[in-house]
């Protein structure tokens, strides 16, 4: 066999282990254990991470930490502040020039000065004629009209302040053209009648204005739009008398620098193909920091990042999923790290999908049947670590495998025997069959392989009665007896699997149960703990292995509170009624005459449940449990292995 190596072209490395998703999976698995569905246990894995990293809810907690530091460090109206700085240079400037002339000129440009209204941007509209005396004077009033129109294209265009530190004619020429340009564009796509040759020609032409270099009409649209409707939110944030002074100092900007239509002409194509965004409203700015018109629209811009963010991660939403945020707003608003977080979580969804651990049920995520063999492993390994631990004997299911007791004979190998390998005689037979040959190198063929002969051991129909009522729920009793389920489960179909399993889950009514089944279970407020149907449940099972020994065990933290009437239906009574207690007595007056031991553990030591349950003991011949929190699993698991060693002994007498 030979192999051809070449370079690599990109793409997956082919020599990447696989991507590690043990630590992610047992954490879902802890949380299924614990009473959760895996639809909540893998939701509350994206909202809290894994393996060292962010999950959604601290997302969210850094997009709102950082909404809270904008809101309270600055305010709005930072632009009005600094035009009526200007003015108040302009005018000291001008009266400083005007109070040493003599002339009548002077005493009437004076007057005119004393006469300006209060109002900043009214006072500044009647100086546009004005014959300024001062050179410093005029400079300052030139800045105020700089810098209005500089702030209002900033925020528009992100990036257009330095462009306009120093305009001249050529370049506001360039920014007119840019705009009918954009506006044509526009109003073609409102059309339908958009190419993308229009778009490459556009940012051929104009692609200096758009330094974030948008591969597309769409983006274009998307960050214009996004900066539009934060500018309009700014506006709406401002009082009735801020929002009038800074609306009339930009109207009269914009209409000296020839783009006053082409603006409004923009504001309302982006409005119209936008209209998802957040155009109202108004934001609470209390800060003390001044903030400019264009740095308060990238704010705002930025707050509404912060807001969808926090929104998106919460992922409460019909068909969330973690498609939905979008990595650039996360890198805008967090940066690269969150983006790095996000890519985990999207990947450790993806991996657990690929690898098999998740399927696409008709209500969702759910986990599949390679899960849910993990699952119950791991529940039972967890048992089997407390009775290693309480000293109670060697169960690791590691040794799983063999049919029965060794008996010291061995056999040929045959296909789909599960008893152990006899190494010792299978290495033999090599030995011999290559005799003559070179015995340093021998080599096992298929009928050289022997096994280890075993007894073939007694088989049980066991029945495991979970109590389903919400009183579980309640009290926290559900994880440990799904645990339980799952741990007893797994060893009987892995260790012993000719004895044959059926858990019955009970409340108002019992029906038998899949592993599946208890691990999606989700809780509904229903009434009744109905003993006698899981009973009745448990003897039809017992009856279709006839010739198994029948074990029930029964998990319950109430006494019966239901029973099925002549009509099949159920009815309940709180107190139990004395027709309940009657007819669950039956049952098990029904099980026992069928040769059944009922074993019972009880979850609470509610006087009443106690003394319940020692008269079903009496009449049985069962054994009665009162494990302590988190020994349930220890108990069951090992009363069952223990009656199948009471098995072997009466079998072996």
């Amino acid at each position: 066999m030979s192999y051809r190596y070449g370079a690599w072209h990109g793409g997956p490395d082919p020599l990447e282990p696989p991507f590690d998703i043990r630590g992610a999976l047992d954490d879902i698995g802890d949380d299924v254990l614990a009473g959760m569905s895996p639809r909540n246990a893998l939701q509350r894995l994206m909202r809290m991470g894994s393996n060292g990293r962010d999950g959604l809810d601290a997302l969210r907690q850094k997009a709102r930490r950082r909404a809270k530091e904008l809101r309270s460090s600055s305010r709005l109206d930072g632009t009005l502040d600094e035009v009526r700085a200007l003015l108040d240079q302009a005018l000291e400037a001008e009266r400083s020039a005007l109070f040493p002339d003599p002339s009548d000129a002077a005493r009437l440009a004076e007057d005119e000065l004393a006469a300006l209204p209060s109002d900043t941007s009214r006072a500044v509209r009647e100086l546009a004629e004005y014959q300024w005396r001062s050179p410093e004077a005029a400079a300052a009033y030139q800045q105020i009209n700089d810098l209005l129109r500089s702030e209002v294209l900033d925020a528009q265009f992100a990036g257009m302040r330095d462009a306009l530190a120093n305009p001249n004619p050529e370049g506001m020429a360039a920014i007119k053209a840019m705009l009918a340009d954009l506006n044509d564009m526009l109003d073609a796509d409102a059309r339908g009648e958009h190419t993308p040759e229009q778009f490459a020609e556009f940012m051929a032409k104009h692609g200096d204005f758009f330094p974030d270099n948008p591969q597309n009409l769409e983006e274009l649209i998307d960050a214009l739009a996004q900066r539009a409707a934060a500018a309009e939110r700014l506006m709406n944030s401002l009082t009735p008398e801020q929002r009038a002074e800074l609306s009339a100092l930009m109207e009269q900007a914009m209409n000296q620098a020839g783009i006053a239509d082409e603006m409004a002409r923009l504001q309302g194509a982006l409005r119209s193909a936008r209209p998802d965004l957040r155009w109202s409203g108004r934001e609470r700015m209390d800060g003390d920091q001044p903030m400019g018109y264009s740095d308060g629209t990238a704010a705002l811009s930025e707050l509404a990042d912060l807001d969808e963010l926090a929104e998106l991660s919460l992922q409460d939403y019909p068909g969330a999923s973690l498609s939905d945020i979008d990595e650039e707003l996360v890198e805008r608003a967090l940066g690269r790290q969150a983006v790095d977080d996000l890519d985990r979580l999207r990947q450790i969804e993806r991996e657990l999908r690929r690898q098999g651990y998740l399927d696409q049920g008709g209500e969702g995520l759910e986990l599949s049947p390679k899960a849910l063999r993990r699952l119950g492993s791991t529940a039972l390994r967890r048992v089997f670590d407390k009775l290693d631990a309480g000293g109670r004997g060697d169960h690791d299911v590691r040794d799983a495998g063999a049919a029965g007791e060794i008996t010291g004979a061995s056999r040929e190998w045959r296909f789909g025997d599960e008893q152990p390998l006899d190494v010792v005689r299978t290495v033999r037979n090599a030995v011999l069959r290559g005799e003559g040959r070179d015995r340093s190198r021998i080599r096992l063929q298929p009928d050289d392989f022997e096994v280890v002969e075993t007894e073939r051991r007694s088989s049980a129909a066991v029945a495991l009665l979970v109590d389903m009522s919400y009183s579980m729920e309640l009290r926290g009793s559900w994880g440990e007896a799904k645990t339980t389920a799952l741990a007893l489960h797994s060893l009987v179909t892995m260790k012993y699997p000719q004895d044959a399993i059926e858990i019955i889950g009970f409340a108002d009514y019992a029906r038998t149960m899949t592993p599946r089944d208890l691990v999606n279970h989700d809780w509904q407020a229903v009434q009744g703990t109905n003993l006698q149907h899981a009973l009745m449940m448990a003897r039809r099972h017992l009856d279709r292995h006839r010739n198994a020994e029948p074990v029930i065990l029964v998990i319950t933290d109430g006494e019966p509170t239901a029973h099925l009437a002549a009509d099949g239906f159920s009815e309940f009574s709180w107190p139990p009624s004395d027709e309940t207690i009657a007819a669950t007595l039956a049952e098990v007056e029904r099980c026992t005459r069928r040769g059944a031991t009922i074993n019972v553990f009880m979850l609470d030591d509610e006087p009443r449940l106690v003394d319940f349950m020692h008269v079903v003991g009496r009449r049985n011949g069962g054994r009665v449990f009162l494990p302590k929190t988190g020994a349930l699993g220890e108990y069951v698991v090992a009363d069952y292995l223990q009656t199948r060693g009471g098995r072997r002994s009466r079998r072996a007498g």
